[in-house]
């Protein structure tokens, strides 16, 4: 039975990604009346699900760490915490046109093609990452610079950089260290002792997550509109009050957006110049993920690195080696930034890559071996920042009244994901309502 909503705000949510889900899941249980404007015809965003040839399957690649805590209290309040599964997986690292061991102590020493005090630097650094806690004193440090003074010209070169410059390109060396430091400390947290790795996915995979959500708030009465891409934000006199959408103008008390920041501006032109500024100066890296469905295993691990001349990629996912699944699924993401040329290029270019790339790595791998193999893209993949980061985004509370922005970049220096979206979206739905700035 849904609850009396008499008394709880009316307030608009743009996207239905995770974030934009977590935001409507706490307004609606916590009362109040969202409604969520989607312009795809699922909800999920990045997270959503696709038919692959008959798999119902993530655009992008996902997993989960045993340090997901937001994550994991969602699946516990949806009553979905038995459809968790743990794995123990692999790393691998593809240099010098072989496959090597990767992520623990004895592969790193039995690295091939690295000496022994590059190995040692290189240890010490990861090691100390993970036990960092003060990420702040490294939000102005240049990050290609603080992993060299750490580990040395060598392990940079055949450790680092091509992840850099394959992901980042004209950016490569303007990051925060803050950033880069947050993913080492993911990775290494995942681990449940210094040699073994261990991993989480969902049965069913994101869609258990999603479908479970969107239900949870439509039955609190909130409501999700589909193929439903809000046009403008309607401001009078300093204060929000409407979304405007191809079927007219709705009223709202409050609007919240988790849309990608860079049709912040669009939606909502009459922002102040000053913050509109703000919005258009930040900057993200695009994606073209290739998935592809293998009738045998590409290779053992979850994760493999790449450092190969004739490789533009520095890594690929099977996830088949975390998700159990009837056939091997392999991901290959090319990051680069949305204006350069190569994002231009058609999916058959990268489809024929991943092809030539895959059979490298694994020579037993004929052409009938790809049952199907598909690209997708997305432009706002990820937020590109740059040293001192965190005092370019624009306050979480705009200077509108009702009005609030966020999307994956405000949870720096984390990376993207599904944990943090969901954490951050449910406390600035509590923020909001307050009327506090997070």
């Amino acid at each position: 039975m849904a609850p009396d909503k008499s008394s709880g705000q009316r307030i608009a949510v743009l996207g239905a990604g995770p974030m934009g889900l977590a935001v409507a899941y706490q307004l609606a249980r916590d009362g109040h009346r969202p409604v969520v404007f989607e312009a795809d015809d699922r909800v999920g965003g990045m997270t959503a699900c696709f038919d692959f040839n008959g798999l119902q399957i993530e655009r992008y690649y996902h997993f989960h760490c045993t340090s997901d805590h937001a994550f994991l209290q969602i699946l516990d309040e949806l009553g979905i915490a038995n459809k968790m599964r743990w794995v123990e997986t692999k790393m691998g690292y593809w240099y010098q046109r072989r496959l090597q061991p990767w992520g623990n102590p004895f592969a790193l020493l039995g690295f091939r093609g690295l000496s022994f005090v590059a190995k040692f630097r290189y240890g010490l650094h990861a090691f100390l990452s993970t036990k960092r806690t003060n990420w702040r004193t490294l939000d102005h440090v240049e990050a290609s610079a603080w992993i060299k003074r750490w580990v040395g010209h060598e392990a940079w070169e055949v450790l680092w950089r091509r992840l850099f410059d394959y992901k980042f390109y004209d950016y490569a060396n303007n990051l925060s260290a803050a950033w880069i430091w947050s993913r080492i400390r993911r990775i290494g947290r995942s681990r449940y002792d210094l040699f073994r790795e261990k991993l989480g996915y969902l049965e069913g995979g994101s869609t258990t997550l999603l479908n479970a959500m969107k239900a949870d708030i439509e039955q609190h009465g909130g409501e999700i509109r589909l193929r439903s891409p809000a046009r403008r934000v309607s401001i009078t006199q300093g204060g929000v009050t409407g979304v405007e959408t191809e079927s007219g103008t709705d009223a709202f008390d409050k609007v919240i957006s988790t849309v990608p920041l860079p049709f912040v501006t669009r939606l909502i032109p009459d922002l102040p110049a000053d913050v509109a500024q703000k919005f258009n100066a930040m900057r993200n890296i695009a994606v073209v993920c290739v998935i592809a469905k293998l009738r045998q295993r590409l290779t053992e691990n979850f994760w493999l690195n790449v450092n190969d001349p004739e490789m533009d990629i520095p890594g690929l996912v099977e996830y088949s080696n975390l998700r159990p699944l009837d056939h091997a699924i392999v991901y290959v993401p090319f990051y680069m930034p949305g204006e350069h040329p190569k994002y231009a290029e058609p999916d058959e270019v990268f489809i024929n890559k991943v092809k030539r790339y895959l059979q490298t790595i694994n020579p037993s791998l004929q052409d009938e071996d790809f049952i199907d193999i598909r690209a997708s893209r997305y432009r706002h993949a990820q937020p590109i920042c740059e040293p001192g980061y965190l005092d370019r985004l624009p306050p979480v509370a705009l200077p509108v009244r009702g009005l609030w922005v966020a999307d994956t970049s405000y949870y720096y220096p984390e990376d993207r994901g599904i944990s943090e979206s969901i954490g951050f979206g449910r406390q600035m739905a509590r923020d909001a309502v307050r009327g506090e700035p997070q």
